[in-house]
């Protein structure tokens, strides 16, 4: 029988999670912790004395420094961009706020390597911590952008006219009062970055810049080297859990969702007067810095690289494979992810919040280390889904899973729980109410989180290179092939195909209703 409708305004009991949906989050939880089991297997067969003589070396340090602060330069930068090109084109009249929106969501589209593809194929003098840092900054700045500016248009009014009408300022108002609003939706992007960060490879490989998977991809290529490629895994899982607990830490608890849509009226828009020349000309730098640049180079090698040819029947295989796979994975992770959610925001305390922040840590691996662990549960323990697809999409689900979790939890969290205490008082069933009335409601985060880790699918590398069943090629892998043999014309159509079957996915990140949270 169903609970009682409690009052407006008392405070929810907390409840233990239905048995089914503890068992379905469980479930993917363990799937999202393979990778890390393999890792502690491996650290328990090399012995505590060789663990601590692969760890302590100089160059575990070297490396640790250059991830922590590729990290926390990357975060902040975001924050930074996200915060003010959000608060620019939402919140003050800048004009052409719409195609604005478009273009600072559009850099998703570009995957990271081939980011950094365009700017050291013009020039070598971006490689190192300074030119890694501008880059992977303009890739992932839409991470923070996008969930703070549809958190923006969610914003009752009424709360800043409140603050108004306390003698607040706008300063004043905007630190007190709209950026406590906006923390989850900043907190949510941000960890998505450091995530990304801790995992990149790619643009990172082309930049010439170590970090901690760059270091376990030349470990593995070199000389197979386990023991010391998986030490170093572990220290990353480290710096991924001390992430989480931050993010943890720093959310906090407090339940942000309303029980109806507030006043149907939009703020008034900040005027800029003489600042409207200087922030136009900022926000088209940036534009410029993050997508003219590798769409130009892009061009530039289509048009004058020796290399450069349209082989359309493998151009089509790539494609083809790309979407299919994109598309598949986008669907399972995101089924993958309501579990989580649902239990993490419904039923909160610890064993809700360890649920959820195990399945972020595959996210924080690199594709090389979630690819091999993959190989050997499924040779020991699951042989028929060796070298099929099915691992394939496995891997992509337990890399990208946090991307689907972040905006189901999002959605979720603005789904206030009095509707499902309003139509259980009317009788309606449990199913029939999360049917009704819950999952309508969470359809644009469901959307968004489809949508990313589509993008993310559609330009994934190492994975993809170990796992994928033999000769199949995907946009990447082709785009990989070529590059690194300096074939920058040959790689510079599998480039522009992966722009462009991103694009759609993209758009529909920039179209986000009122009240929708991205990342």
């Amino acid at each position: 029988m169903d609970a009682p409708l409690a009052p407006i305004g008392a405070p929810r009991q907390r409840r233990l999670a239905p048995p089914f949906l503890l068992v379905a989050g469980l479930a993917v939880a363990v799937l999202t912790l393979i990778p890390i089991g393999f890792i502690a297997v491996y650290t328990v067969i090399i012995g505590p004395g060789e663990a601590w003589d692969l760890l302590i070396r100089p160059r575990i340090g070297e490396l640790l420094w250059n991830t922590a602060r590729l990290v926390v330069v990357g975060c902040l930068l975001s924050i930074g961009l996200g915060l003010a090109c959000a608060w620019l084109v939402e919140r003050t009249n800048v004009p052409c706020r719409r195609l604005w929106h478009v273009l600072l969501a559009a850099p998703l589209a570009v995957p990271a390597f081939v980011n950094s593809y365009g700017w050291v194929s013009l020039t070598h003098s971006v490689e190192g911590f300074g030119g890694a840092a501008l880059i992977v900054t303009l890739s992932y700045f839409p991470l923070v952008y996008l969930p703070v500016a549809a958190a923006l248009r969610g914003l009752d009014p009424a709360l800043e006219e409140a603050s108004y009408s306390l003698n607040n300022n706008a300063w004043q108002t905007f630190w007190r009062v709209v950026v406590p609003q906006l923390r989850p939706a900043i907190l949510g992007g941000t960890l998505l970055v450091g995530l990304h960060l801790l995992a990149e490879f790619g643009a990172l490989q082309m930049l010439r810049f170590p970090t901690f998977t760059t270091a376990i991809y030349d470990q593995y290529r070199s000389s197979f080297n386990g023991p010391a490629a998986n030490m170093i895994a572990s220290v990353l899982v480290l710096c991924c859990l001390v992430l989480l607990l931050a993010e943890l830490k720093l959310r906090g608890n407090r339940r942000l969702s309303r029980v109806g849509g507030g006043a149907a009226r939009a703020t008034s828009p900040y005027r800029l007067g003489r600042f409207t020349v200087p922030s136009l000309l900022a926000l088209a730098a940036l534009v410029v810095l993050a997508l003219g640049v590798p769409l130009g180079s892009l061009v530039y090698w289509l048009a004058v690289g020796t290399s450069t040819a349209f082989p359309l029947g493998a151009l089509g295989t790539a494609a083809t494979t790309s979407l299919l796979l994109g598309a598949t994975a986008a669907v399972l992770t995101t089924v993958f992810a309501l579990p989580v959610a649902w239990i993490a925001i419904r039923y909160r305390g610890v064993a809700s919040n360890i649920v959820e922040r195990s399945t972020y840590i595959g996210n924080a691996l690199p594709g090389i280390v979630v690819a091999l662990a993959l190989v050997t549960v499924s040779i020991h323990v699951a042989q028929p889904i060796y070298q099929t697809y099915v691992l394939l999409v496995l891997a992509y689900s337990i890399m990208f899973l946090p991307r689907a979790v972040v905006n189901v939890r999002a959605a979720l969290e603005q789904a206030p729980p009095l509707l499902d205490d309003v139509a259980h008082s009317l009788g309606v069933s449990s199913l029939a109410t999360v049917r009704r009335v819950t999952l309508p409601l969470m359809i644009p985060g469901l959307g968004a989180g489809g949508a990313l880790v589509f993008l993310a699918v559609a330009t994934e590398l190492t994975a993809t290179l170990l796992l994928a069943p033999i000769g199949t090629t995907t946009l990447a892998t082709e785009f990989w092939s070529n590059s690194s043999s300096l074939a920058y014309g040959a790689a510079a159509p599998y480039a522009l195909l992966m722009i462009l079957i991103s694009i759609p996915a993209t758009y529909l990140l920039s179209r986000n209703v009122k009240g929708s949270v991205v990342p």
